[in-house]
């Protein structure tokens, strides 16, 4: 994963939890699409609707603590963000994004430095920048990058099994 892309910012703050990416009300939709249009609705209701192919989020510290939901990963992913920069990841949000293709990145800085709306370029296993300023980010382990290639743990599987192409 040598890959380099630009894309929309959208900020969020501390402790961003499960509940509030996809609330409990909303798991009874049947699919995950179903469910996207009420991403992040008990923070900000307008931010689903918004958000585009292509966009990022840069958030604080325990991004997506709280239960350990898979659809939350998920209808990030669905909603077409990139990727999810931000301080800290709550580990088991950490590993379900994994296990469903969504890069996440760590850095403690870029979040003070990001305004809503700016645009960032992020050099995979390599650095963010924006506004002329580099961040480095930590390389994600060889295993992890090729299940995000894959878009996810079971197509990562299916790929090693030589199941699909």
């Amino acid at each position: 994963m040598n890959e380099t892309f630009t894309g929309r910012v959208w900020t969020l703050g501390d402790d961003i939890d499960t509940d509030i990416i996809i609330p409990t009300e909303y798991l009874a939709l049947k699919t995950v699409q179903d469910m996207a249009p009420y991403a992040f609705s008990p923070l900000r209701p307008e931010l689903a609707a918004q958000i585009r192919p292509g966009d990022l989020i840069v958030a604080g510290k325990n991004f997506g603590c709280g239960s350990s939901r898979e659809q939350a990963p998920e209808i990030i992913k669905a909603l077409g963000v990139k990727c999810v920069v931000a301080k800290s990841f709550a580990r088991i949000f950490f590993r379900n994004a994994i296990n469903n293709g969504l890069l996440l990145i760590e850095n403690a800085d870029l979040r003070d430095a990001v305004s809503e709306g700016d645009s960032i370029e992020i050099r995979v296993n390599e650095k963010i920048t924006h506004n002329g300023n580099d961040y480095a980010i930590a390389s994600l382990p060889r295993n992890l990058v090729d299940i995000i290639d894959a878009g996810g743990l079971v197509k990562a599987m299916r790929r090693l099994n030589g199941l699909e192409g």
